[in-house]
């Protein structure tokens, strides 16, 4: 990799900035002289330092975020804070989000900037199921487990007709439920309570596949996943 390339990358400016520092010799590579900002270098093995403080290379992010209510599944917005308004220190990694949550819908939300793990969550084609926590206005019944096992018709964010893919209902109590499904139309959990009668108060996703919500986490709160986490997701079939 190009020096000022990595030196960009690592502390999150630009190009142009990390040839000043560059220039500058603010940046230091050990046991080299008379760096240049084409220089190449690995990002591994050689250490690299910024006015004395040793720089550490890290390729990919992966971040376990428990969203709150109120903030946009985006990464800019003029009007709204985003989700990536919570990991700001490090947004320098031009995070992706994994997938999508509504404004006031809780839970586990996955921002990362590699692009394969990312595909590997998402693709239509995996049929992964996404587990979430939902409360409505009225009380389950038997009835409803066979009706979303069926699937039920709904309108799509572009207002087209479709057959919703069987989703999993578990009942808790009364008012409170376990949903799986495979599929992330726009509002469609919303969209399928109400179309057998009923109003979702509260929703909180808990799982995406085999990775659960860090129950650890208050809302708001994020962390890296680990290296284990990162395996089983990337295994996902």
């Amino acid at each position: 990799m190009r020096l000022d390339k990595y030196v960009s990358k690592v502390l999150g400016i630009t190009r142009n900035e990390a040839r000043q520092n560059i220039k500058s010799g603010a940046i230091k590579i050990e046991f080299k002289n008379n760096i240049r900002n084409d220089d190449s270098i690995n990002e591994i093995t050689d250490v690299v330092y910024y006015n004395g403080q040793k720089l550490e290379y890290i390729k990919y992010i992966y971040i376990m975020l428990n969203k709150p209510q109120g903030y946009l599944s985006a990464t800019f917005d003029k009007s709204s804070p985003t989700v990536v308004d919570l990991v700001k220190e490090y947004q320098k990694y031009n995070l992706a989000m994994v997938g999508r949550l509504d404004k006031d819908t809780e839970g586990l939300f996955l921002l990362t900037n590699d692009g394969k793990f990312a595909h590997n969550l998402t693709s239509p084609k995996k049929d992964l199921f996404k587990k979430y926590y939902v409360e409505i206005n009225e009380v389950w019944n038997k009835e409803d487990i066979m009706l979303f096992e069926k699937g039920l018709e709904i309108y799509d964010g572009n207002k087209k007709l479709f057959k919703t893919k069987p989703a999993k209902l578990e009942i808790l109590a009364d008012s409170k439920a376990y949903i799986s499904i495979s599929e992330g139309k726009y509002h469609q959990i919303k969209k399928m309570c109400l179309k057998i009668g009923k109003e979702v108060k509260y929703l909180k996703r808990i799982a995406i596949g085999n990775l659960y919500l860090d129950e650890n986490l208050a809302l708001g709160e994020y962390r890296l996943l680990t290296i284990e986490e990162i395996e089983k997701v990337k295994n996902v079939k």
